[in-house]
């Protein structure tokens, strides 16, 4: 085999290598919000297609992950949804791309995953990133942080925030809180009776770290969605299956997110982009 693959034409033996070796990496865009922080541009389209230095929000995003080896891409829609649909079939990207349709009903982070898993590869994570973010994060380097057998990677940082997501000293989710209110939640039934300040007195035990909304999904978990709704969060799901699945946080302290779902952000939002390199 090995003297017939070197009679082969490059191109050709590069493709059935990099097909044995390297599954395509692949994505999920959530594009489906109603974006009404961004009235009243979103009156006209959807939150997707507003411009960034004159760039549709899905464009920056597919481009920039296209640019790190991500080369299957699942676009959810909803609000002007077929604006979404006609700009996608005009774009080089095209072929990567399939629409997951929530024009009935959007389904939230999590309904929206489960919906669409027929779209996916079964062998490869899915990296989970919104529309409306823009960042910093190398996503090669993201990819490679996500092992063979751990079954979600959560791309978090020390951001100061009311809400944190418990992990343990190997970095495992194990837990939410919200540091105001005092509410915990948690599979452990042990780690729900501690009130948030008791969470965060325990320093070398526990470590308290915000989400960036930004994943790695593996899709040996879409079994696990079965029993849920349609519609549910993400984290929701993430917090009732953790005892039992290995999610881990990954720490990116140098993290720069810009939230594009705001009016006000837009005028950043070109500045923000210039302002870094992967």
């Amino acid at each position: 085999m090995l003297i017939l693959c070197k009679k082969l034409p490059f191109l050709l033996f590069f493709r059935l290598n990099f097909c044995n070796f390297a599954p395509m990496k692949q994505a999920m865009i959530l594009a489906a919000g109603l974006g009404t922080r961004l009235k009243p541009l979103t009156d006209t389209m959807p939150k997707a297609l507003v411009p960034v230095g004159g760039v549709p929000l899905l464009d920056h995003n597919i481009r920039k992950l296209q640019s790190q080896g991500y080369g299957r891409f699942v676009v959810n829609v909803h609000h002007f949804s077929q604006q979404i649909v006609d700009h996608v079939a005009r774009q080089d990207y095209a072929p990567m791309v399939h629409i997951s349709d929530e024009t009935e009903q959007l389904l939230e982070t999590g309904g929206a995953l489960k919906k669409a898993a027929p779209l996916f590869d079964d062998e490869t994570p899915i990296l989970i990133h919104n529309v409306d973010i823009l960042d910093n994060v190398d996503y090669d380097w993201f990819a490679r942080q996500h092992e063979p057998d751990e079954d979600a990677v959560l791309l978090v940082s020390r951001r100061k925030t009311k809400r944190y997501l418990i992990f343990d000293n190997a970095m495992r989710l194990m837990g939410w809180t919200n540091v105001e209110t005092g509410e915990v939640k948690s599979p452990y039934p042990w780690l729900r009776s501690l009130p948030s300040t008791a969470v965060e007195g325990q320093e070398g035990r526990f470590h308290l770290f915000a989400f960036s909304g930004i994943h790695s999904f593996s899709p040996r978990l879409f079994p696990l969605m079965e029993r849920f709704p349609d519609r549910f969060s993400i984290i929701d799901f993430y917090l009732s299956v953790c005892h039992r699945s290995r999610i881990y946080g990954c720490i990116k302290d140098d993290l720069q997110v810009l939230d594009v779902g705001k009016l006000d952000a837009l005028d950043k939002a070109e500045e923000f982009l210039s302002s870094f390199t992967i």
